[in-house]
Protein backbone atom coordinates (compact mmCIF):
# COMPACT_ATOMS: atom_id res chain seq x y z
CA UNK A 1 0.00 0.00 0.00
CA UNK A 2 1.71 3.52 -1.01
CA UNK A 3 2.65 5.76 1.75
CA UNK A 4 1.82 9.26 2.59
CA UNK A 5 4.70 10.61 1.08
CA UNK A 6 3.86 8.63 -2.15
CA UNK A 7 -0.21 9.92 -2.15
CA UNK A 8 -0.14 12.21 0.54
CA UNK A 9 -2.29 15.60 -0.32
CA UNK A 10 -1.08 18.92 -0.76
CA UNK A 11 -2.58 21.59 1.49
CA UNK A 12 -4.13 24.02 -0.98
CA UNK A 13 -2.31 26.96 -2.00
CA UNK A 14 -3.59 30.24 -3.68
CA UNK A 15 -2.98 33.39 -4.04
CA UNK A 16 -5.49 36.33 -2.11
CA UNK A 17 -6.46 35.29 1.32
CA UNK A 18 -4.30 32.02 1.01
CA UNK A 19 -2.37 32.63 4.43
CA UNK A 20 -5.75 33.74 6.29
CA UNK A 21 -8.24 30.35 4.83
CA UNK A 22 -5.06 28.06 6.03
CA UNK A 23 -4.99 29.58 9.18
CA UNK A 24 -9.11 29.43 9.14
CA UNK A 25 -8.85 25.71 8.07
CA UNK A 26 -6.66 25.45 11.60
CA UNK A 27 -9.37 26.74 13.24
CA UNK A 28 -7.54 30.38 14.15
CA UNK A 29 -8.96 33.69 13.05
CA UNK A 30 -5.85 36.31 11.28
CA UNK A 31 -5.22 38.30 14.53
CA UNK A 32 -1.20 39.18 14.29
CA UNK A 33 0.10 41.38 11.39
CA UNK A 34 0.62 39.55 8.42
CA UNK A 35 3.81 42.17 7.64
CA UNK A 36 6.87 39.44 6.97
CA UNK A 37 8.64 38.01 3.73
CA UNK A 38 10.20 35.39 3.55
CA UNK A 39 13.73 37.06 4.05
CA UNK A 40 11.89 38.58 7.77
CA UNK A 41 11.18 35.13 8.90
CA UNK A 42 14.56 33.88 7.66
CA UNK A 43 16.19 36.56 9.39
CA UNK A 44 14.47 35.86 12.31
CA UNK A 45 15.67 32.45 12.73
CA UNK A 46 19.36 33.42 11.72
CA UNK A 47 19.27 36.00 14.28
CA UNK A 48 18.20 33.65 16.88
CA UNK A 49 20.51 31.31 16.31
CA UNK A 50 23.44 33.76 15.93
CA UNK A 51 26.63 31.95 15.48
CA UNK A 52 28.67 35.47 16.68
CA UNK A 53 26.49 35.11 20.04
CA UNK A 54 26.45 31.25 20.86
CA UNK A 55 30.56 30.60 19.78
CA UNK A 56 32.50 33.35 21.73
CA UNK A 57 29.96 32.80 24.81
CA UNK A 58 30.91 29.04 24.72
CA UNK A 59 34.52 29.61 23.14
CA UNK A 60 36.20 28.59 26.51
CA UNK A 61 33.47 25.62 26.83
CA UNK A 62 34.88 24.36 24.07
CA UNK A 63 38.83 24.94 24.02
CA UNK A 64 38.10 23.02 27.49
CA UNK A 65 36.45 20.30 26.50
CA UNK A 66 37.60 18.80 23.36
CA UNK A 67 40.06 21.80 22.11
CA UNK A 68 40.45 23.06 18.55
CA UNK A 69 39.77 19.60 16.94
CA UNK A 70 36.35 18.51 18.97
CA UNK A 71 35.54 22.37 17.91
CA UNK A 72 35.75 22.28 14.12
CA UNK A 73 34.65 18.93 13.27
CA UNK A 74 32.32 19.02 16.11
CA UNK A 75 30.42 21.76 14.56
CA UNK A 76 30.72 19.89 11.23
CA UNK A 77 29.04 16.72 12.93
CA UNK A 78 26.51 18.82 14.69
CA UNK A 79 25.09 21.01 12.04
CA UNK A 80 24.86 17.82 9.50
CA UNK A 81 22.15 16.26 12.35
CA UNK A 82 20.65 19.25 13.19
CA UNK A 83 19.71 19.73 9.57
CA UNK A 84 17.64 16.45 9.29
CA UNK A 85 16.15 18.07 12.36
CA UNK A 86 15.49 21.12 10.77
CA UNK A 87 14.04 19.36 7.43
CA UNK A 88 11.63 17.50 10.01
CA UNK A 89 10.25 20.34 11.37
CA UNK A 90 10.04 22.47 7.92
CA UNK A 91 7.99 19.61 6.31
CA UNK A 92 5.32 19.42 9.29
CA UNK A 93 5.16 23.42 9.42
CA UNK A 94 4.67 23.72 5.63
CA UNK A 95 1.35 21.42 6.64
CA UNK A 96 0.67 23.58 9.75
CA UNK A 97 1.58 27.21 9.88
CA UNK A 98 0.56 28.61 13.07
CA UNK A 99 2.37 30.57 15.52
CA UNK A 100 1.82 27.97 18.09
CA UNK A 101 4.56 26.25 16.20
CA UNK A 102 5.70 22.56 18.23
CA UNK A 103 2.86 22.68 20.63
CA UNK A 104 0.00 22.92 17.76
CA UNK A 105 1.73 20.32 15.51
CA UNK A 106 1.92 17.39 18.21
CA UNK A 107 -2.20 18.07 18.70
CA UNK A 108 -2.35 17.66 15.13
CA UNK A 109 -0.48 14.58 14.15
CA UNK A 110 -1.47 12.73 17.31
CA UNK A 111 -4.45 11.14 17.85
CA UNK A 112 -7.55 12.89 19.15
CA UNK A 113 -7.75 11.24 22.59
CA UNK A 114 -4.00 12.61 23.18
CA UNK A 115 -3.55 15.49 21.26
CA UNK A 116 -4.02 17.56 24.72
CA UNK A 117 -1.49 15.50 26.28
CA UNK A 118 0.82 15.76 23.22
CA UNK A 119 0.49 19.91 23.30
CA UNK A 120 0.74 20.05 26.67
CA UNK A 121 3.87 18.43 26.86
CA UNK A 122 5.14 19.95 23.83
CA UNK A 123 3.90 23.77 25.17
CA UNK A 124 5.49 23.52 28.68
CA UNK A 125 9.35 22.07 27.09
CA UNK A 126 9.10 24.54 24.70
CA UNK A 127 8.07 27.47 26.41
CA UNK A 128 10.65 26.78 29.03
CA UNK A 129 13.33 25.75 26.55
CA UNK A 130 12.49 29.70 24.73
CA UNK A 131 12.91 31.23 28.03
CA UNK A 132 15.85 29.72 29.09
CA UNK A 133 17.29 30.36 25.00
CA UNK A 134 16.42 33.83 26.09
CA UNK A 135 18.50 34.42 29.68
CA UNK A 136 21.44 32.85 27.94
CA UNK A 137 21.39 35.16 24.63
CA UNK A 138 20.75 38.39 26.89
CA UNK A 139 22.79 37.54 29.68
CA UNK A 140 25.84 37.02 27.58
CA UNK A 141 25.29 40.02 25.59
CA UNK A 142 25.51 41.95 29.17
CA UNK A 143 28.68 39.76 29.97
CA UNK A 144 30.40 41.32 26.76
CA UNK A 145 28.81 44.46 27.57
CA UNK A 146 30.49 44.49 30.98
CA UNK A 147 33.93 42.93 29.64
CA UNK A 148 34.18 45.61 26.77
CA UNK A 149 33.44 48.62 29.45
CA UNK A 150 37.22 47.14 31.27
CA UNK A 151 39.22 47.96 28.26
CA UNK A 152 41.41 51.27 29.03
CA UNK A 153 39.60 51.39 32.29
CA UNK A 154 39.63 50.30 36.16
CA UNK A 155 36.28 48.98 36.36
CA UNK A 156 35.91 45.72 37.56
CA UNK A 157 32.53 43.80 36.54
CA UNK A 158 30.70 41.50 39.73
CA UNK A 159 27.66 39.42 39.50
CA UNK A 160 25.32 42.76 40.77
CA UNK A 161 26.92 44.88 37.76
CA UNK A 162 25.96 42.23 35.39
CA UNK A 163 22.56 41.68 36.65
CA UNK A 164 22.10 45.08 36.66
CA UNK A 165 23.30 45.63 32.68
CA UNK A 166 21.52 42.43 32.07
CA UNK A 167 18.22 44.08 33.11
CA UNK A 168 18.67 47.54 31.26
CA UNK A 169 19.16 44.44 28.42
CA UNK A 170 16.22 42.82 28.40
CA UNK A 171 14.24 46.27 29.08
CA UNK A 172 15.27 47.37 25.93
CA UNK A 173 14.36 44.49 24.20
CA UNK A 174 10.73 44.43 25.67
CA UNK A 175 10.56 47.93 24.38
CA UNK A 176 11.68 47.19 20.88
CA UNK A 177 8.98 44.11 20.59
CA UNK A 178 6.69 46.49 22.21
CA UNK A 179 6.01 49.03 18.93
CA UNK A 180 5.21 45.61 16.80
CA UNK A 181 5.94 43.69 13.61
CA UNK A 182 6.28 47.04 11.41
CA UNK A 183 9.73 48.51 13.50
CA UNK A 184 11.00 44.72 13.51
CA UNK A 185 10.94 43.63 10.12
CA UNK A 186 13.18 46.60 9.11
CA UNK A 187 15.40 45.89 12.19
CA UNK A 188 15.57 42.25 11.15
CA UNK A 189 16.74 43.40 7.97
CA UNK A 190 19.30 44.76 9.54
CA UNK A 191 19.84 42.19 11.73
CA UNK A 192 20.86 39.87 8.99
CA UNK A 193 23.35 42.11 7.28
CA UNK A 194 24.41 42.85 10.69
CA UNK A 195 25.29 39.25 11.36
CA UNK A 196 26.42 38.05 7.87
CA UNK A 197 28.82 41.45 7.22
CA UNK A 198 29.78 41.00 11.17
CA UNK A 199 30.69 37.86 11.22
CA UNK A 200 32.91 38.05 7.85
CA UNK A 201 34.58 41.05 8.85
CA UNK A 202 35.27 40.27 11.75
CA UNK A 203 36.85 37.08 10.89
CA UNK A 204 38.81 38.95 8.53
CA UNK A 205 39.91 41.70 10.65
CA UNK A 206 41.60 39.33 12.57
CA UNK A 207 43.13 36.89 10.36
CA UNK A 208 44.95 40.09 8.31
CA UNK A 209 46.41 41.56 11.55
CA UNK A 210 47.35 38.39 13.57
CA UNK A 211 51.00 38.94 14.24
CA UNK A 212 51.39 35.23 13.84
CA UNK A 213 48.64 32.17 13.57
CA UNK A 214 48.26 28.34 14.18
CA UNK A 215 49.22 26.01 11.93
CA UNK A 216 46.78 23.49 10.26
CA UNK A 217 47.77 20.70 12.31
CA UNK A 218 46.56 22.46 15.61
CA UNK A 219 43.22 24.31 14.16
CA UNK A 220 42.32 20.34 12.35
CA UNK A 221 43.90 18.15 14.87
CA UNK A 222 44.71 19.14 18.27
CA UNK A 223 42.54 17.75 21.10
CA UNK A 224 42.69 18.70 24.43
CA UNK A 225 40.83 17.88 27.63
CA UNK A 226 40.72 20.86 30.25
CA UNK A 227 37.77 19.18 32.29
CA UNK A 228 40.15 18.76 35.32
CA UNK A 229 39.05 20.89 38.53
CA UNK A 230 42.24 22.79 38.99
CA UNK A 231 44.84 21.10 36.60
CA UNK A 232 43.89 17.41 37.77
CA UNK A 233 42.78 14.51 35.47
CA UNK A 234 40.14 15.23 33.20
CA UNK A 235 37.52 12.64 31.55
CA UNK A 236 39.80 11.21 28.89
CA UNK A 237 41.26 9.49 32.10
CA UNK A 238 38.93 8.95 34.30
CA UNK A 239 36.37 7.92 31.48
CA UNK A 240 37.77 8.42 27.63
CA UNK A 241 38.43 10.61 25.09
CA UNK A 242 35.05 10.07 23.60
CA UNK A 243 33.25 11.46 26.52
CA UNK A 244 34.79 14.61 26.42
CA UNK A 245 34.44 14.30 22.57
CA UNK A 246 30.40 13.84 22.72
CA UNK A 247 30.13 16.41 25.78
CA UNK A 248 31.92 19.07 23.42
CA UNK A 249 29.92 19.08 20.89
CA UNK A 250 27.43 20.38 22.31
CA UNK A 251 28.69 23.80 22.07
CA UNK A 252 27.86 23.49 18.71
CA UNK A 253 24.32 21.95 19.71
CA UNK A 254 23.53 25.17 22.04
CA UNK A 255 24.54 27.58 19.03
CA UNK A 256 22.71 25.24 16.59
CA UNK A 257 18.90 26.29 18.77
CA UNK A 258 15.76 28.37 18.01
CA UNK A 259 15.41 27.58 14.36
CA UNK A 260 11.50 27.08 14.88
CA UNK A 261 11.18 30.70 15.05
CA UNK A 262 10.30 31.03 11.78
CA UNK A 263 7.34 28.38 12.46
CA UNK A 264 6.05 30.79 15.29
CA UNK A 265 6.05 33.99 13.47
CA UNK A 266 4.22 31.91 10.39
CA UNK A 267 0.86 34.15 11.21
CA UNK A 268 2.88 37.18 10.44
CA UNK A 269 4.13 35.78 6.97
CA UNK A 270 3.13 36.32 3.56
CA UNK A 271 3.23 32.47 1.93
CA UNK A 272 3.43 31.04 5.13
CA UNK A 273 3.57 27.60 3.97
CA UNK A 274 6.66 27.91 2.00
CA UNK A 275 8.70 30.79 3.58
CA UNK A 276 8.45 29.78 6.69
CA UNK A 277 10.09 25.85 5.91
CA UNK A 278 12.22 27.09 3.77
CA UNK A 279 13.66 30.18 6.73
CA UNK A 280 13.76 27.13 9.00
CA UNK A 281 16.15 25.28 6.51
CA UNK A 282 17.86 28.55 5.59
CA UNK A 283 18.64 29.58 9.29
CA UNK A 284 20.51 26.31 9.59
CA UNK A 285 22.54 26.22 6.56
CA UNK A 286 23.70 29.70 6.36
CA UNK A 287 24.48 29.58 10.01
CA UNK A 288 26.16 26.59 9.81
CA UNK A 289 28.84 27.40 7.24
CA UNK A 290 28.91 30.79 8.89
CA UNK A 291 29.71 29.40 12.05
CA UNK A 292 32.29 26.84 10.81
CA UNK A 293 34.20 30.11 9.35
CA UNK A 294 33.94 31.91 12.38
CA UNK A 295 35.32 29.09 14.72
CA UNK A 296 38.13 28.92 12.02
CA UNK A 297 38.90 32.05 12.33
CA UNK A 298 39.45 32.44 15.97
CA UNK A 299 41.17 29.04 16.11
CA UNK A 300 43.45 30.14 13.42
CA UNK A 301 43.94 33.65 15.43
CA UNK A 302 44.86 32.41 18.70
CA UNK A 303 48.57 33.75 19.98
CA UNK A 304 49.24 32.25 23.24
CA UNK A 305 47.06 29.26 24.22
CA UNK A 306 47.64 29.01 27.58
CA UNK A 307 47.18 33.23 28.04
CA UNK A 308 43.80 33.12 25.71
CA UNK A 309 42.17 30.36 28.18
CA UNK A 310 43.44 32.20 31.24
CA UNK A 311 42.51 35.65 30.11
CA UNK A 312 41.82 37.80 32.74
CA UNK A 313 39.08 39.60 30.80
CA UNK A 314 37.26 36.37 31.52
CA UNK A 315 36.48 35.87 27.27
CA UNK A 316 39.08 34.50 25.41
CA UNK A 317 37.29 35.96 22.59
CA UNK A 318 38.05 39.25 23.91
CA UNK A 319 42.07 38.59 24.06
CA UNK A 320 41.85 37.10 20.84
CA UNK A 321 40.44 40.56 19.49
CA UNK A 322 43.65 42.70 22.04
CA UNK A 323 46.03 40.24 20.56
CA UNK A 324 45.06 40.79 17.23
CA UNK A 325 44.27 44.16 16.42
CA UNK A 326 45.16 46.29 19.57
CA UNK A 327 42.71 47.58 21.85
CA UNK A 328 40.70 50.00 19.85
CA UNK A 329 40.07 47.31 17.66
CA UNK A 330 39.10 44.97 19.97
CA UNK A 331 36.12 47.49 21.26
CA UNK A 332 35.07 47.66 17.24
CA UNK A 333 34.88 43.91 17.09
CA UNK A 334 33.83 43.60 20.45
CA UNK A 335 30.85 46.17 19.69
CA UNK A 336 30.14 44.01 16.21
CA UNK A 337 29.92 41.01 18.56
CA UNK A 338 27.52 43.11 21.13
CA UNK A 339 25.71 43.84 18.63
CA UNK A 340 24.57 40.81 17.50
CA UNK A 341 24.17 39.55 20.80
CA UNK A 342 21.29 42.30 21.35
CA UNK A 343 19.50 41.67 17.93
CA UNK A 344 19.80 38.09 18.80
CA UNK A 345 18.21 38.80 22.17
CA UNK A 346 15.47 40.61 20.58
CA UNK A 347 14.18 38.62 18.09
CA UNK A 348 14.46 35.56 20.53
CA UNK A 349 11.74 37.67 23.03
CA UNK A 350 9.96 38.00 19.53
CA UNK A 351 10.00 33.99 19.34
CA UNK A 352 8.99 33.54 22.30
CA UNK A 353 6.27 35.87 22.86
CA UNK A 354 4.10 33.85 20.07
CA UNK A 355 4.92 30.97 21.15
CA UNK A 356 3.24 32.39 24.76
CA UNK A 357 0.29 34.16 22.99
CA UNK A 358 -0.50 31.18 21.47
CA UNK A 359 -0.32 28.67 24.20
CA UNK A 360 -2.47 31.10 26.56
CA UNK A 361 -4.83 31.82 23.24
CA UNK A 362 -5.75 27.93 23.86
CA UNK A 363 -5.35 28.25 28.18
CA UNK A 364 -2.27 26.68 28.27
CA UNK A 365 -0.33 29.13 30.57
CA UNK A 366 -1.52 30.91 34.22
CA UNK A 367 -3.23 33.90 33.39
CA UNK A 368 -4.18 33.21 29.67
CA UNK A 369 -7.40 35.18 29.90
CA UNK A 370 -4.78 38.22 30.72
CA UNK A 371 -1.81 37.10 28.32
CA UNK A 372 -3.26 35.98 25.33
CA UNK A 373 -4.82 39.48 23.89
CA UNK A 374 -2.99 41.03 20.65
CA UNK A 375 -2.49 45.02 21.13
CA UNK A 376 -4.84 46.11 18.73
CA UNK A 377 -3.21 49.10 17.75
CA UNK A 378 0.29 47.19 17.07
CA UNK A 379 -1.49 44.27 16.29
CA UNK A 380 1.31 42.57 18.53
CA UNK A 381 1.02 40.61 21.96
CA UNK A 382 2.56 42.78 23.90
CA UNK A 383 1.93 41.40 27.27
CA UNK A 384 2.98 37.84 26.52
CA UNK A 385 6.34 39.90 25.37
CA UNK A 386 6.76 41.89 28.72
CA UNK A 387 6.33 38.21 30.14
CA UNK A 388 8.66 36.65 28.27
CA UNK A 389 11.20 39.44 29.48
CA UNK A 390 10.54 39.01 33.45
CA UNK A 391 10.49 35.01 33.27
CA UNK A 392 14.05 35.33 31.72
CA UNK A 393 15.38 37.77 33.66
CA UNK A 394 14.42 35.43 37.25
CA UNK A 395 16.08 32.84 35.67
CA UNK A 396 19.67 35.01 35.33
CA UNK A 397 19.11 35.76 39.09
CA UNK A 398 20.75 32.34 40.34
CA UNK A 399 24.09 33.78 39.01
CA UNK A 400 23.92 36.57 41.40
CA UNK A 401 25.15 33.04 43.73
CA UNK A 402 26.16 30.66 41.49
CA UNK A 403 27.32 30.04 38.08
CA UNK A 404 26.65 26.07 38.18
CA UNK A 405 23.11 27.40 38.62
CA UNK A 406 22.74 29.57 35.60
CA UNK A 407 24.88 27.02 33.64
CA UNK A 408 22.19 24.73 34.13
CA UNK A 409 19.51 27.13 33.06
CA UNK A 410 21.53 27.79 30.30
CA UNK A 411 21.53 23.64 29.32
CA UNK A 412 17.95 23.32 29.62
CA UNK A 413 17.39 25.59 27.06
CA UNK A 414 18.80 22.92 24.50
CA UNK A 415 17.18 20.11 26.06
CA UNK A 416 13.87 21.89 26.23
CA UNK A 417 13.87 22.80 22.54
CA UNK A 418 14.87 19.96 21.02
CA UNK A 419 12.39 17.82 23.12
CA UNK A 420 9.80 20.54 21.49
CA UNK A 421 11.02 19.91 18.12
CA UNK A 422 10.84 16.02 18.99
CA UNK A 423 7.34 15.26 20.59
CA UNK A 424 6.07 16.26 17.10
CA UNK A 425 8.24 14.94 14.57
CA UNK A 426 8.20 11.60 16.32
CA UNK A 427 4.29 12.06 16.50
CA UNK A 428 4.83 12.62 12.30
CA UNK A 429 6.60 9.06 12.32
CA UNK A 430 4.33 7.28 14.62
CA UNK A 431 0.85 8.07 12.49
CA UNK A 432 2.80 8.37 9.16
CA UNK A 433 -0.69 7.50 7.42
CA UNK A 434 -2.79 10.36 8.71
CA UNK A 435 -0.03 13.03 8.16
CA UNK A 436 -1.26 15.68 4.99
CA UNK A 437 1.44 16.98 4.20
CA UNK A 438 1.73 20.78 2.72
CA UNK A 439 3.62 22.30 -0.29
CA UNK A 440 6.74 21.52 1.21
CA UNK A 441 7.91 18.39 1.50
CA UNK A 442 10.78 15.67 1.64
CA UNK A 443 8.65 12.53 -0.41
CA UNK A 444 10.20 9.34 0.19
CA UNK A 445 12.81 10.90 2.39
CA UNK A 446 10.55 11.92 4.81
CA UNK A 447 10.46 9.01 6.95
CA UNK A 448 14.18 8.18 7.38
CA UNK A 449 14.98 11.77 7.58
CA UNK A 450 12.45 11.69 10.66
CA UNK A 451 13.66 8.64 12.48
CA UNK A 452 17.30 10.38 11.97
CA UNK A 453 16.12 13.35 13.92
CA UNK A 454 14.35 11.73 16.42
CA UNK A 455 17.61 9.23 16.96
CA UNK A 456 20.12 12.64 16.98
CA UNK A 457 17.75 14.05 19.81
CA UNK A 458 17.63 11.34 22.06
CA UNK A 459 21.25 11.02 21.92
CA UNK A 460 21.74 14.95 22.89
CA UNK A 461 19.33 15.23 25.45
CA UNK A 462 20.95 12.51 27.02
CA UNK A 463 24.71 13.69 26.59
CA UNK A 464 23.56 17.17 27.66
CA UNK A 465 22.85 16.10 31.12
CA UNK A 466 26.29 14.54 31.44
CA UNK A 467 29.27 16.46 33.83
CA UNK A 468 31.66 18.41 32.21
CA UNK A 469 33.91 18.61 34.93
CA UNK A 470 36.20 16.32 36.93
CA UNK A 471 35.57 15.11 39.75
CA UNK A 472 32.09 15.58 40.42
CA UNK A 473 30.65 17.64 43.60
CA UNK A 474 28.21 20.04 44.28
CA UNK A 475 30.32 22.76 42.84
CA UNK A 476 30.83 20.58 39.36
CA UNK A 477 27.24 18.70 39.31
CA UNK A 478 25.42 19.65 35.88
CA UNK A 479 22.23 20.24 37.10
CA UNK A 480 20.36 19.75 33.74
CA UNK A 481 19.20 16.74 35.17
CA UNK A 482 17.41 18.25 38.09
CA UNK A 483 15.41 21.19 35.79
CA UNK A 484 14.72 18.33 33.17
CA UNK A 485 13.32 16.60 35.95
CA UNK A 486 11.58 19.69 37.80
CA UNK A 487 10.07 20.41 34.13
CA UNK A 488 8.37 16.81 33.85
CA UNK A 489 7.54 16.64 37.23
CA UNK A 490 5.58 20.33 36.67
CA UNK A 491 4.14 18.77 33.54
CA UNK A 492 3.09 15.38 34.58
CA UNK A 493 2.30 16.62 38.21
CA UNK A 494 -0.31 19.83 36.85
CA UNK A 495 -1.60 17.12 33.72
CA UNK A 496 -2.72 14.67 36.19
CA UNK A 497 -3.91 17.26 39.28
CA UNK A 498 -5.96 20.03 36.93
CA UNK A 499 -4.63 20.12 33.40
CA UNK A 500 -6.57 17.22 32.29
CA UNK A 501 -10.01 18.19 33.32
CA UNK A 502 -9.93 21.38 31.42
CA UNK A 503 -7.16 22.09 28.99
CA UNK A 504 -8.31 21.36 25.47
CA UNK A 505 -5.28 21.48 23.59
CA UNK A 506 -5.49 23.90 20.34
CA UNK A 507 -9.07 25.73 20.34
CA UNK A 508 -10.75 25.69 17.00
CA UNK A 509 -11.47 29.32 17.51
CA UNK A 510 -13.90 30.12 14.13
CA UNK A 511 -15.53 27.18 15.30
CA UNK A 512 -15.74 27.50 18.77
CA UNK A 513 -16.96 31.43 18.41
CA UNK A 514 -19.40 30.48 16.10
CA UNK A 515 -21.34 28.66 18.99
CA UNK A 516 -21.06 31.56 21.33
CA UNK A 517 -18.13 30.32 23.28
CA UNK A 518 -15.55 32.34 25.33
CA UNK A 519 -12.40 31.01 23.84
CA UNK A 520 -10.50 32.18 26.58
CA UNK A 521 -11.95 30.20 28.95
CA UNK A 522 -11.00 26.37 29.38
CA UNK A 523 -14.57 25.49 31.16
CA UNK A 524 -16.64 26.70 28.42
CA UNK A 525 -15.28 24.34 26.16
CA UNK A 526 -15.83 21.47 28.73
CA UNK A 527 -19.31 22.34 28.85
CA UNK A 528 -19.40 22.33 25.08
CA UNK A 529 -18.15 19.44 25.04
CA UNK A 530 -20.79 17.50 27.16
CA UNK A 531 -23.59 19.01 25.85
CA UNK A 532 -22.33 17.60 21.97
CA UNK A 533 -21.65 14.34 24.17
CA UNK A 534 -25.22 14.32 25.29
CA UNK A 535 -27.39 15.80 22.56
CA UNK A 536 -24.83 15.27 19.52
CA UNK A 537 -28.17 16.19 16.93
CA UNK A 538 -28.71 19.41 18.72
CA UNK A 539 -25.30 20.92 18.90
CA UNK A 540 -24.84 19.75 14.89
CA UNK A 541 -27.99 21.42 14.07
CA UNK A 542 -27.59 24.96 15.88
CA UNK A 543 -24.14 25.21 14.57
CA UNK A 544 -25.48 24.36 10.98
CA UNK A 545 -27.83 27.46 11.69
CA UNK A 546 -24.89 29.61 13.10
Amino acid sequence: MPSDEETGTSTPTGSYGTDEAELARMGYKQELKRDLGLLQNFGVSFSIISVITGVPSLFLYGLNTGGPAVMVWGWVVVACFTMLVGLSMAEVCSAHPTSGGPYFWAAMLSEPRNAAFASWVTGWFNLLGQVAVTTGISFACATFISTVATFGSDFVPNAKTNIGVYAAVLVAQGLINTFGVHLLRYLNNVSVWWHGLGTTALVIAILAKAPTHQTGKFVFRTFIDGTGVDGGDGWSVRASPAYVVVIGILMAQYTLTGFDASAHMTEETHNAAMAGPIGIIMAIGVSAVLGWFLILGLLFSIQDLAGTVGTTTGEPVAQIFLDTVGEKGAIVLMVIVIGAMFFCGTFSVTSNSRMMYAFARDGGIPGHTFFHKVDPKRKSPVRTVWLACLLSFCLGLPSLGSAVAFSAATSIATIGLYISYAIPIALRVIYARNFVRGPFHLGRFSYPVAIGAVMWIAFISIAFILPSLNPVNSQTLNYSIVAVGIVLTYCMGFWVISARKWFTGPIKQIEAESKGIDITNPGDIDKLEEKEEKHPADVTTTHTKS
